[in-house]
């Protein structure tokens, strides 16, 4: 009897029902039959798309940060042997930055690739110092860049001064003779009376110091020496064979700074390395945050979402029941 009368209460409540009850109170305002599928969880798809990107961001920045140390450890042993071959010509011929000459060359090392926090940037700004510092009515500076990254930076105001650009080094593994080849092509190519060569010496894996080193030219070594400054103790050595002092000079320019500047490239590379293991670390570690709210707003919708349904049912039966 329960149920003839409740039949009877539906026939009565009938033509007051629309034939889509629960529409009637949805939110939404497109149509059932013009909905995609999922439409109640739309926004749900898009949080877990986001979810599912930041997942795949996390493993490409895991993986990059690995590389980067297996490089790392390939290059920081040879970067520490190659520190022996130039510390003598500093004995010998010493490290002049403030030496005042008129023709002046900066050497900019940098990397080919990004993702490695501020090195390339460091190297530029003291590179564009230096410039600033060394120019003068009657002086002239140039730029020999080296690496894509400073190429790129030093071309939009300072093109004029580019001489030479040189890229792609850390292709292949460098060695002492690549390096040699390279310096020789950048002597060839430029006059100078000083080499200034800006770097990022490496120290840790969190820790870089720019650094800049520089190579002066026969003369201006020999004007040094007679003028009984820093180098003023030159003239103590013996010089034995054939070749005169100017001679003996200008090879000792030449490889000076060959050994200078594979010194340079490798404690770059290090420094490149280091700061891209640590910025992906830190992009691994943004990655993990950002997965845990993305989580916790996707919980929160499903949820909603679940008691809208359950809503529009209690609210559907409810009116079912009169």
């Amino acid at each position: 009897m329960a149920m003839a009368a409740f039949r009877r209460e539906g026939r009565r409540f009938a033509p007051l029902i629309t034939p889509r009850p629960i529409a009637a109170v949805r939110s939404s305002p497109i149509p059932e039959e013009q909905a995609p599928l999922g439409v109640r969880s739309i926004s749900t798809q898009i949080v877990r798309n986001r979810m599912k990107s930041v997942k795949n961001i996390q493993k490409i920045t895991k993986a990059m940060k690995m590389v980067a140390a297996s490089k790392l450890r390939a290059i920081q042993t040879r970067a520490e042997n190659s520190r022996g071959l130039w510390q003598p010509f500093t004995v010998l011929l010493g490290d002049s930055p403030s030496v005042d000459v008129k023709k002046n060359v900066i050497v900019t090392i940098s990397s080919d690739k990004g993702l490695c926090g501020g090195i390339n940037s460091t190297s530029v700004k003291i590179s564009k110092a230096l410039h600033k510092f060394t120019s003068g009515p009657e002086k002239g500076t140039k730029y020999v860049v080296l690496g894509e990254k400073a190429k790129a930076q030093l071309m939009r105001d300072s093109k004029k001064d580019i001489e030479l650009c040189i890229t792609e080094l850390q292709k292949n593994p460098l060695n002492y003779t690549q390096v040699s080849v390279l310096a020789d092509e950048i002597l060839k190519n430029v006059e100078y009376d000083a080499l200034r060569i800006v770097f990022n010496k490496f120290r840790s894996i969190i820790s870089f110091v720019p650094t800049t080193s520089t190579v002066l030219s026969p003369e201006v070594v020999e004007r040094e020496a007679e003028a009984g400054g820093k180098l003023g103790d030159l003239d103590s050595y013996e010089i034995e064979g054939g070749e005169t002092k100017g001679e003996i000079l200008q090879n000792l320019a030449e490889f000076q700074f060959s050994c200078v500047l594979f010194n340079a490239v490798l404690e770059n590379a290090c420094s490149e390395q280091g700061a891209r293991m640590s910025a992906m670390d830190s992009s691994s570690r943004n990655a993990g945050d950002m997965l845990d709210r993305l989580t916790l707003t996707y919980n929160r919708t499903r949820q909603a979402a679940i008691t809208t349904e359950l809503t529009e049912i209690i609210s559907g039966a409810s009116a079912l029941e009169g």
